[in-house]
């Protein structure tokens, strides 16, 4: 049987903002967690792209990898993930060229094939809404290509400050489909199971039974992105998670929102449907003290043989979400596969 390890912790940040908050306030909330994750030893932070969301401030991914960067000094930073479609695959080559030549070992480079809005948004983005999320394959080699050498580059156009970068790519994915083309390009995988549950074990089984070693990975890797509220108590720590259901709550009206502060009980907030659809996202929310969250954390674990869990933490108080990540960071030496 062999041996067990302690798995890698990182966080996810959408840098949320705040009811009666502004995003400067998001943007230093954002930097301070990252210096705060990076002295407990998590292994990296990255930063998602959305548009168009009135609680959402990570929408210039590019610019905040490079202002979380140059804050730290070790931990990874990286995207979670750049949308490929809203992008031309030179430009975002360029962008992470130039990201990985100033803070060379350090930066993450994860890929998504969804608009990270809705239609209209993404028109306003410029996007080639017909076709594009067809073309995702292409778009990722062809981006990837950029990366090579010039001795080895397959296309026309030279995203010059990349070449020879060393930035992992990795393929972000809330269904079947990312995972099949990780698997065949060779890539490490990351499932959303931290809002899409649904298709998570199948979307593991098949990257790993169909993955071909590549020059970039000779086996496969995955992480896990989850929901994460620790707390000293157990009821503690559910006052805190209202404010990830009143997020949840939102989404599922349609009705974007600045993230609300906790609330004693979400009873008169939402219907039993609502309550019920947002619960069915939130399969793998660990909520609750260190205990409680050790134990269904390492049955998720055990369960899935990730090689890594990513935490997303929509917790109002700044104070409260750095003290829950100090929390998952004791159970970081305790959780192993």
């Amino acid at each position: 049987m062999p041996e067990s390890k302690n798995i890698e912790f990182s966080v996810l940040d959408l840098v949320p903002i705040l009811e009666n908050k502004t995003p400067a306030d998001s943007f230093k909330n954002a930097l301070d967690l990252a210096q705060h994750v990076e002295q407990l030893g998590f292994k990296r932070f990255w930063l998602a792209e959305h548009h168009n969301m009135l609680g959402v401030a990570s929408v210039a991914t590019s610019v905040l990898i490079g202002y979380i960067a140059a804050g730290t000094e070790k931990i990874r930073v990286g995207s979670g993930g750049v949308m490929l479609p809203n992008h031309a695959p030179l430009v975002i080559a360029e962008q992470f060229g130039t990201l990985g030549a100033i803070y060379p070992d350090r930066i993450d480079l994860g890929l998504g094939r969804a608009p990270g809005t809705d239609q209209l948004t993404a028109a306003a983005l410029r996007r080639q809404v017909r076709g594009s999320e067809m073309e995702f394959p292409d778009n990722v080699k062809e981006l990837m290509n950029y990366f090579l050498t010039d001795e080895e580059r397959l296309t026309y156009a030279r995203a010059v400050v990349a070449e020879g970068v060393k930035v992992p790519v990795w393929l972000l994915g809330s269904s079947t489909y990312s995972a099949q083309l990780a698997a065949i390009l060779g890539l490490p995988f990351a499932f959303a199971s931290h809002f899409a549950p649904t298709n998570l074990h199948e979307a593991l089984t098949i990257y790993r039974e169909r993955f071909q070693p590549s020059r970039y990975l000779q086996e496969p890797y995955v992480l896990a992105c989850v929901n994460g509220v620790a707390a000293d108590t157990d009821n503690e720590a559910q006052k805190l998670a209202t404010s990830l259901y009143q997020f949840f709550l939102g989404v599922i009206r349609g009705n974007s929102q600045r993230l609300q502060p906790p609330v004693d009980q979400m009873d008169g907030l939402w219907t039993p449907f609502e309550r019920e659809a947002a619960f069915k996202q939130l399969e793998y929310a660990f909520i609750g003290s260190k205990q409680t969250i050790k134990t269904e954390l390492q049955a998720f674990v055990d369960e899935t043989q990730v090689d890594e869990l990513m935490f997303v933490s929509h917790i109002y108080d700044q104070k409260a979400r750095l003290h829950s990540y100090d929390i998952l960071s004791e159970l970081r030496k305790e959780i192993s596969k």
